[in-house]
């Protein structure tokens, strides 16, 4: 939902200073803030005749417009006062309180054309505020109209009948609601009681007749009923005593004539149910930004003393809203791009998808921004614009990612350049390990995010301007190698001669061991021969002792048993012969 205007007071919209107009910038600010369809309501009449006085009760406020009791003009120029309409929803009431027509004070009444055609320009309903009764004068007034044919430069013709011509109007003009103030007449016609719009009718009806005088009377009726096809008339009491008047503003309602008290609320309530949003031809709708518009074009027209036709009117609006349609729909677009896009995108598509995407919401925008873009030229103009966006995002798509790429290299291959520099890989072998070392960086390369559509691109041309520094380091790595070559075949040679030398030295070492361990063994073998000599002479000499003894235990058991046999034999023998002769007893 649009954000509602509320303004305290009124502001000054159109500055007449010197009968010279000039439109006030805090005023058009105001309404620039105002993205609702304005209903505009404007009043015009004759200086000092309460038109401020009837708008401020439309504004629900006592005091508001200015409303002076002197002679003298109060309001100058136009005065503007915003606010929620009170019947419709979502839609500002605007009301413009203009300057009094006929000031004394003024030279001609050019001034005062300016601003009835303002006011007629820029409302959806006119109130147009004369007093007492309508007489020819008041007609006449109102027959500016028919001036303002001549500064609108409206597309009519002469034929004031043409039905063609009366739509233009009805699809442009406003509504016209005619008040007349301290009515005094009776509303009858012919002994009849009419309304206050058959009175109006009646007023503005065209005589029959061809000459010149009927000619004259019907004008200015017909051009009132041509531009004004919708019309509504409201008469007002004198609103209290005489004396009263100069305090209207602040007289409360049970001091003022019941009568016009009643008057004032049907005309507001009137003004708030019947009152349309301004439209322009086509249906457009007005808001804020269209009535700002609208006024920057008739002020800046009327100050050029070329005030634009109607049509061409419409077509610059369409041109100013338009432009700022496609400034939006722009804005939109580098908006939504600058939420969505994070440069470099992986791919080209993904840009082109963001762009689609964003391309199609500023369209949306611009559709709903925009009018009367017939031949689609504003669209076409905002593609044109959007092709260029892409474009230019593409290319600093493309350079965000060699910027990213470049970043990266110096970060990745950084280290390796400043090893080269120092001679690391100055060696035999140094090129195949620059080149493992340039391959591993080259992973780690592809393995960082967001490189964007020129990576490969890139750290081709970077592997390129490198070659020159591969071929140089493979230069020094050959011609080194070669030189290794020769002292590794030199150190070859004499490492083995060192070997051969260390392989004699032990086999040398290794025969003397074993002639040192073979003269161990025989000397074992010698020693163990000994021993065994030994033992055997040992046991031989324990057996023949062991014989020996044997035969000597053998002869003397022998010789024991021989003694004990002799013994037993002797006894025996002595018991057997019992004799005492001692040489037997032998």
């Amino acid at each position: 939902m649009a954000p509602e205007i509320h303004m305290s007071d009124p502001v000054c919209l159109i500055e007449n200073f010197n009968e010279h107009l000039k439109v006030n910038q805090e005023a058009l600010e105001i309404l620039s803030a105002i993205t609702q369809p304005v209903v505009v309501v404007a009043i015009v009449g004759l200086y000092r005749t309460g038109k401020s006085y009837l708008l401020n009760k439309l504004s629900g406020k006592n005091k508001g417009f200015s409303v002076a009791s002197t002679v003298q003009s109060h309001t100058k120029g136009i005065w503007i006062w915003c606010m929620p309409h009170p019947n419709r929803p979502n839609h500002t009431l605007v009301l413009l309180d203009t300057e009094g027509l006929g000031d004394v004070e003024k030279a001609d009444n050019k001034n005062d054309i300016q601003i009835f055609a303002l006011a007629l320009l820029l409302s959806s309903t006119f109130v147009y505020n004369t007093m007492n009764k309508i007489d020819q004068g008041a007609i006449d007034l109102l027959h500016n109209v028919t001036e303002l044919t001549d500064l609108l430069k409206a597309r009519t013709s002469p034929d004031l009948d043409r039905v063609e011509d009366a739509a233009d109007s009805e699809s442009f003009f406003p509504d016209l609601v005619w008040t007349l103030r301290d009515f005094c007449l009776d509303l009858e016609i012919d002994g009849q009681l009419i309304t206050a719009d058959a009175y109006l009718e009646n007023s503005l009806r065209p005589k029959q007749g061809s000459d010149q005088r009927v000619q004259n009377f019907n004008l200015p009726r017909l051009c009132i009923q041509k531009f004004f096809p919708k019309k509504k008339c409201f008469i007002f009491d004198l609103p209290a005593h005489q004396k009263k008047l100069a305090q209207l503003e602040t007289l409360p309602d049970d001091e003022l004539e019941h009568e016009f008290v009643q008057q004032v609320a049907e005309f507001c309530s009137y003004i708030f149910s019947h009152s349309m949003t301004k439209t322009l031809p086509g249906g457009i709708k007005v808001n804020g930004s269209r009535l700002k518009n609208l006024v920057l074009t008739y002020v800046n027209g009327i100050s050029s003393g070329d005030l634009p036709c109607i049509e061409n009117t419409v077509l610059a609006l369409a041109q100013i809203e338009n432009s700022a349609a496609v400034q939006k729909a722009v804005a939109h677009y580098d908006q939504q791009m600058g939420q969505k896009v994070q440069l470099p995108t992986e791919t080209l598509q993904e840009l082109l998808d963001l762009h689609r995407d964003s391309e199609r919401e500023a369209i949306e925008v611009f559709m709903k921004n925009s009018f009367k873009d017939v031949d689609q030229s504003f669209q076409k103009e905002l593609e044109t614009l959007l092709d260029a966006k892409r474009n230019d995002i593409c290319k600093q798509n493309l350079e965000a990612s060699s910027d990213r790429c470049s970043a990266l290299l110096t970060d990745i291959f950084g280290p390796l350049e400043e090893a080269v520099k120092q001679g690391i890989y100055s060696k035999p072998g140094g090129h195949n390990l620059f080149i493992q070392k340039m391959e591993e960086l080259k992973t780690k390369y592809y393995q960082e995010p967001r490189k964007g559509i020129q990576a490969e691109e890139v750290l081709q041309k970077y592997l390129k301007s490198k070659k020159s520094v591969s071929d140089a380091i493979l230069q020094a790595d050959q011609a080194l190698t070669e030189k290794e070559k020769k002292m590794k075949e030199e150190q070859v040679k004499a490492e083995a001669a060192k070997a051969n030398a260390r392989r004699l030295e032990e086999i040398q070492k290794w025969n003397q061991h074993m002639m040192q361990q073979r003269e161990r063994v025989h000397q074992e073998q010698v020693r163990q021969m000994e021993r065994e000599k030994q033992n055997w002479l040992a046991e031989l000499q324990r057996t023949q002792e062991q014989r020996m003894q044997e035969q000597a235990a053998q002869l003397t058991a022998t010789f024991e048993a021989e003694n004990r046999r002799l013994h037993h034999e002797l006894q025996h023998v002595q018991r057997n012969v019992n004799c005492d002769d001692p040489c037997v007893l032998l």
